[in-house]
């Protein structure tokens, strides 16, 4: 399973990422968007830089995948298309992960014009929680 973490910068994407990789602690992987950038040597935030940073975190991630792992991706990627094209290339093996809050935590500074989802998401609002108490309502919803 692919477990797909998208966002704003700083809505708890990359917290709740080693939570979930806690619940699988065999075989499974994180790819965080800042890893990417530093793997790839991409720096560039333009769309253009955007979009191939999520283009090299799909790749990764489905190979990661078909190697056996559950691979748990977090990172920004801003663009339902990109998003929602990989859903359909993924099938059942992949799950969107809408995470989002109204606190002000610091990084709002790296927000980018975000495309929310519309179909086929799991939405999760971080919101006045603690981490712990947002992934035991993500995990519910997983059923993990």
């Amino acid at each position: 399973m692919i477990y797909w973490l998208t966002g704003q910068p700083g809505a708890g994407k990359t917290t709740l990422a080693g939570w979930i990789q806690a619940s699988f602690p065999n075989k499974s992987m994180i790819v965080d968007g800042d890893d990417i950038r530093e793997i790839f040597v991409n720096k560039d935030y333009s769309e253009e830089g955007r979009r191939k940073n999520i283009e090299k975190a799909q790749i990764l991630a489905k190979f990661l995948h078909h190697k056996g792992h559950t691979v748990i991706v977090s990172l920004v990627s801003p663009y339902r298309d990109q998003r929602e094209q990989f859903k359909v290339e993924m099938g059942e093996n992949l799950v969107e992960i809408y995470v989002h809050t109204t606190n002000i935590r610091g990084r709002e500074q790296f927000h980018v014009n975000y495309e929310e989802p519309q179909t086929f998401f799991v939405d999760c609002d971080t919101t006045d929680k603690s981490e712990y108490q947002t992934f035991l309502e993500l995990r519910r919803k997983l059923k993990i």
